[in-house]
């Protein structure tokens, strides 16, 4: 029954978040659009910046299940990798209200969302990463420094998820084939 009512709690927060922006939404709206009480909100989180962390918690470990499954359904570093990018980008996809939330409304809301962003991303890097250690130690892609190469790799994925919410790109998911030559190319790679 409690986690029914966390989830209906959730659903109801990424509705009125994705409808009034975060900083105009109060716990009423979400109270209101969940059909909950006040009681059940703060049984199960504090305030309404812990709702929200729980939307973006539970969007990173989506986006970290995709990620992982796809590495580990492909063979060979390289397909791993376009498999780790279409996986991401498809999540970020499948989800565009709460993608606009956490990457365009909430960069305003201090440092504990930017820690939290922070390890959403490392978790993400450590997956690339790993892909790109495994790709040099393979031979598919002569040394290079991986750390920078998952770094410009995040940034290159955040700009297209981005300029997709701003409606500079239509359809994220296809994007993934030129991205995938884009960034398999920056590492010496063949596309």
């Amino acid at each position: 029954m409690k986690v029914a009512t966390r989830d209906r709690i959730l659903v109801a927060a990424l509705e009125v978040f994705a409808g009034k922006g975060y900083h105009r939404a109060i716990v009423d709206d979400i109270v209101r659009a969940s059909g909950t009480s006040k009681g059940a909100v703060y049984h199960h989180f504090p305030n309404k910046e812990a709702v929200f962390l729980a939307l973006v918690d539970d969007f990173a470990a989506r986006l970290a299940a995709a990620v992982a499954s796809a590495i580990a359904e492909r063979h060979g570093a390289l397909a791993k990798v376009e498999g780790a990018l279409t996986a991401a980008l498809t999540t970020f996809a499948d989800d565009e209200r709460l993608a606009r939330l956490i990457l365009l409304e909430a960069v305003s809301l201090g440092a504990t969302y930017q820690a939290k962003r922070a390890e959403v991303a490392g978790r993400f890097a450590a997956l690339i990463q790993g892909s790109l250690d495994e790709a040099v130690t393979e031979g598919s892609v002569a040394p290079l420094d991986t750390h920078v190469a998952t770094l410009a790799w995040l940034g290159a994925v955040n700009e297209v998820v981005i300029q997709w919410l701003h409606g500079g790109v239509a359809d994220l998911r296809a994007t993934v084939p030129a991205l995938t030559r884009v960034l398999l190319r920056s590492i010496g790679a063949a596309s």
